[in-house]
């Protein structure tokens, strides 16, 4: 059946269709602990693409699961049989129109990119998910979203006007209020129109008594909404995918606050926080949001979110956020202000941040974003805080005492959790930690999933309140609801999907809550050498697993993670994906030749290895480090290409060519090398120069005298071979600053080797130029942030233990630390009227700068420029990353990465403004890409020298 459904999907549909064991394992997980392998996945490019699929799957008698991001907390989005992905090519905003403040779309469209569409109008779409950059309006519209500002917003049911929907039969239908069937038509849609009343009239008192009294609610068929207004667009808004498939929605937009202010109270206790929620209600706040100690205190290990503890007061065990949000200041701050006041006064908490600017708010906003990924980071092995009573929501003032008793039940089994959510409509996101790998844990799970189902009914609250039923809650729904009830959307479903096709186990008809449970169904991990240490359980395996399919790295508009894609919205282009194939190839009876696996490696080619994973990923997600590895055995089974072995060897190379330039320049000589390594005929390639930084440093005079120690300059094969004038600035300014200069010619740090995957040869340089550095002494810097980061991250991974690595690693610093230290201390001085004064200085950071320390320093050192205004790039990764944007095969996407977001940031400067890079590679593209010349940081203090 498989091989029939294949050929027919592929000859009637223009989209993509995949079969193979890999897409399908990418595909069988959500944000969810379920796993369900489908039979395939469809990538619809059009409304018609859709028609065939759900015809061609109804024939077959196949299932059909539509998918957004993948971002579902309760397995809404796995299914046995055929995943649609609406989210790579149906993703374009057909309009906007600001008078009516209306929108409409396709369902891939995610809703950051809705919300900068119509910031121009002063508009947004009111539900404000934490997912937001990368959660689709489809995705929305099937869960019933809502997140931070639903008390002034409402849910996602509040905000739909229109929907064009795939029936179960194939065809199409609008749906929207006051539309009605033609009399005497036969099809699926007339007879929704004809049945529906029917069983609203049948089932009136059951609809009017059976649904829980809290209004917040993203469980079963809304059928008490219907009875309001006979509108099918909002009544399937919430059904999760099984009444309908959506392909376009026309959406509500509303108006954007001119002024946002936050206050900030600090807590001694969880319930404290929750306690002080009243008062905060009582001052019309928008929103009310709660983060507790374990998220707190995973945020402050993370660089991406390192600024917090700039801003917090002592050491809360929780932070109650709470937002004014008008369009007058003097407004906005007075209830600011009553609230603070308020606390005070009743003895509420022991600090409160006031937070009135974009600015002010942007590192404590960046953290609440991120608690469940923040929360999923504090997972050891297949130890995770699970998603099953997580979406409980009671009435707000009964939220204090039903805590206290939620957390007794925990205490009770003895397990811990984690606390967020949204206070204000008595949400909160409560997610405990369970080994699935372990039975006993299972029905662990099981019995508190059932006791809180009783607890929540008790205060008068409701399962599901914004994440959906799904695989983890449907099964509760006849007891919740009662059997009338339920038996009214069980036919409900059997009007809509007489086959029963449509995402089937979800809201009825659903398995017991511990079937398909994902670590449950992993086989252990089989045993495997790797050359690289992996310290996490589970090793290679256990360190790729730690993905828990939060969707992530399937942002766009911010941060570096992950840029292949960016370029491709390709789901096996997205550190998840790629993750998630790494489990699929480690979980083999033999995971060493799985690594070796065409496809595999078809997957994990077009990753950059810009390590912006390593930091933005919540759960640390090394896909560098872990491509490296898969490379080395793929290598031992088929060899190690030429191309890589050349690159490999680029200080050689480099050093070669700074031999014989500048005749090494001219193009003739290397276009032979160009094409025999596949290297593009369109990418510049480097200059060499022949006055190089070991030549300069060995004839240059030396200062007679240091007051500061010695300092090892790392003479790595960039900056010594093609930009020596970098090595001579940051040389010249550390001397002025009293250091006394060693030159660390040490050879290759080894990191071009190891991103080709040779280990072996990578360990070597590493040895090598461990037991050189080691022998010095003082702080090593450098200007080259992949070649200096390589001694404090990938040395200790190549050679773990080994004295010389631990010695070397301890000793690095950045040279832009020095030099600010210097600047402070009055040992540099930079002139107050140079060239610079009244410039204004574009920087963009290297991506594994960001990864690895962050770009605090460089920027630290670029502000102590007199007179120059400095700001800081958030264009992501620029698309070189070394050798990849060279290669002719990833030359376009190099480019197209690169034409996301910094070239055009870069063009639209003026042309007076400088730009400035700490990378090698970042500068050789930023000028392919934009003719614009960019600096190293240490080039322009150089240039503010006084005197």
């Amino acid at each position: 059946m498989t091989a029939g459904l294949a050929e027919r999907l592929s000859a009637e549909i223009a989209g993509e269709v995949r079969f193979d064991d890999y897409s399908r394992h990418l595909f069988s997980r959500d944000a969810s602990m379920y796993a369900i392998t489908p039979l395939g996945v469809v990538f619809p490019r059009s409304v018609e693409d859709v028609c065939a699929a759900v015809r061609i799957a109804g024939e077959f008698g196949v299932p059909v699961t539509a998918r957004g991001a993948g971002t579902s907390l309760a397995g809404q989005t796995v299914g046995a049989g055929l995943v649609l992905d609406f989210s790579k090519h149906l993703d374009q905003i057909v309009w906007i129109d600001p008078e009516r403040r209306r929108a409409r779309v396709e369902v891939g469209v995610v809703q950051d990119q809705l919300n900068q569409a119509a910031a121009p109008f002063g508009l947004m779409f009111g539900p404000d998910t934490s997912t937001s950059n990368r959660a689709t309006i489809g995705g929305m519209i099937g869960n019933n979203s809502a997140g931070s500002g639903s008390l002034r917003y409402g849910m996602t049911i509040d905000h739909v006007r229109a929907l064009d929907v795939v029936l179960s039969d194939g065809s199409t239908a609008r749906l929207e209020p006051g539309r009605l069937s033609q009399p005497g038509r036969e099809s699926l849609e007339a007879r929704l129109y004809e049945e529906l009343p029917k069983i609203l009239q049948v089932n009136a008192d059951a609809i009017v008594n059976g649904f829980p009294p809290f209004w917040r609610r993203a469980c079963g068929y809304r059928l008490d909404r219907l009875v309001q207004e006979f509108d099918l667009a909002k009544f399937v808004v919430g059904s999760e995918g099984t009444l309908v498939v959506v392909t376009h929605a026309e959406v509500d937009l509303v108006p954007r606050p001119a002024v946002t202010m936050f206050a900030v109270g600090h807590f001694d206790t969880t319930q404290k926080a929750i306690e002080a929620t009243a008062d905060a209600l009582s001052c019309e706040p928008a929103q009310v949001e709660l983060m507790d100690k374990t998220i707190l205190d995973l945020s402050r290990q993370k660089i991406e979110y390192a600024d917090l503890g700039e801003h917090l007061v002592g050491d809360p065990a929780a932070l109650l956020f709470v937002s004014f949000a008008g369009d007058e200041a003097s407004i906005v701050r007075s209830k600011l202000q009553a609230l603070v006041s308020l606390w005070a006064e009743n003895g509420h908490g022991y600090h409160t941040l006031q937070l009135e600017t974009a600015a002010e708010q942007k590192a404590l906003l960046k953290v609440r974003k991120s608690s469940l990924g923040l929360l999923m980071a504090a997972s050891e092995g297949s130890n995770r805080p699970l998603a099953f009573v997580e979406d409980t929501a009671v009435p707000p003032q009964r939220l204090a005492e039903y805590t206290a008793r939620f957390a007794e039940v925990l205490d009770e089994y003895g397990m811990r959790a984690g606390f967020y959510g949204h206070c204000s409509v008595g949400c909160l996101h409560i997610r405990p930690f369970v080994d699935l790998s372990r039975p006993d844990e299972i029905a662990r799970m099981r019995a508190v999933a059932e006791r809180i189902k009783d607890l929540v009914r008790e205060f008068g609250g409701v399962n599901s309140s914004e994440h959906g039923d799904g695989l983890a809650r449907s099964e509760f729904n006849r007891e919740l609801f009662g059997d009338e009830l339920y038996e009214a959307m069980r036919s409900v479903k059997r009007l809509f999907d007489p086959k029963g096709i449509f995402n089937p186990g979800k809201i009825v008809d659903a398995p017991p809550m511990t079937d398909h449970l994902r670590d449950a169904a992993l086989p252990p991990a089989p045993e495997l050498r790797t050359r690289l240490q992996f310290d996490v359980v589970g090793g290679m395996r256990g360190a790729a697993d730690r993905c828990m399919n939060i969707g992530l790295c399937r942002k766009s508009t911010t941060g570096a993670m992950c840029p292949s894609y960016i370029a491709t919205r390709d789901e096996e282009h997205a550190t998840r994906g790629r993750a998630n194939a790494l489990v699929k190839a480690l979980s083999e009876p033999d995971p060493a030749a799985a690594l070796g696996d065409e496809r595999l490696h078809e997957i994990l080619d077009l990753c950059l290895m810009c390590k912006a994973c390593k930091a933005e990923c919540p759960l640390g997600v090394d896909m560098a480090k872990l491509k490296s590895e898969t490379l080395s055995h793929y290598h031992e089974q088929h060899g190690i290409p030429f191309r890589s072995r050349l690159f490999a060897s680029i200080r050689r190379l480099n050093r070669l060519g700074s031999a014989f330039a500048p005749l090494a320049n001219l193009g003739g000589l290397s276009r032979p090398l160009v094409r025999l390594a596949g290297i593009s005929p369109q990418r510049p390639l480097p200059k060499f120069r022949f006055r190089n930084l070991k030549r300069w440093y060995a004839t240059r005079p030396r200062p007679s005298k240091s007051s500061e120690g010695v300092v090892n300059f790392l003479a790595d094969s960039f900056t010594t071979y093609t930009e020596p004038q970098i090595g001579q600035a940051a040389i010249t300014l550390l001397e002025k600053s009293g250091w006394q200069v060693s030159l660390a010619d040490a050879g290759c740090c080894g990191r071009s080797a190891l991103s080709k995957g040779m280990v072996k040869d990578a360990q070597a340089k590493a040895a090598s130029m461990a037991h050189t550095l080691a022998a010095g002494t003082g702080p090593i810097v450098g200007c080259e942030p992949s070649c200096l980061f390589t001694l404090r991250d990938e040395h200790v991974s190549l050679l773990p233990g080994d004295p010389d690595v631990v010695s070397v690693a301890g000793r690095v610093r950045q040279v832009e630390e020095l030099l600010t230290e210097a600047i402070d201390e009055g040992r540099l001085r930079l002139a107050p009227d140079s060239w610079l004064a009244g410039r204004r200085i574009l920087f963009h950071g290297h991506c594994h700068q960001k990864a690895e320390v962050g770009t605090a320093a460089t920027m630290a050192l670029l502000r102590r420029i007199p007179g120059a205004e400095v700001v800081e790039l958030d264009a992501g990764c620029c698309g070189m990353a070394g050798s990849f944007g060279y290669e002719a095969e990833h030359y376009e996407l190099s480019m197209k990465v690169g034409a996301d977001r910094l070239f055009p940031a870069i063009e639209a400067e003026d042309e007076l403004t400088v730009v400035a890079a700490t990378g090698t590679s970042c500068r050789e593209q930023i000028f392919h890409g934009t003719r614009r010349t960019a600096w190293h940081p240490v080039e322009l203090v150089a240039e503010a020298l006084s005197g």
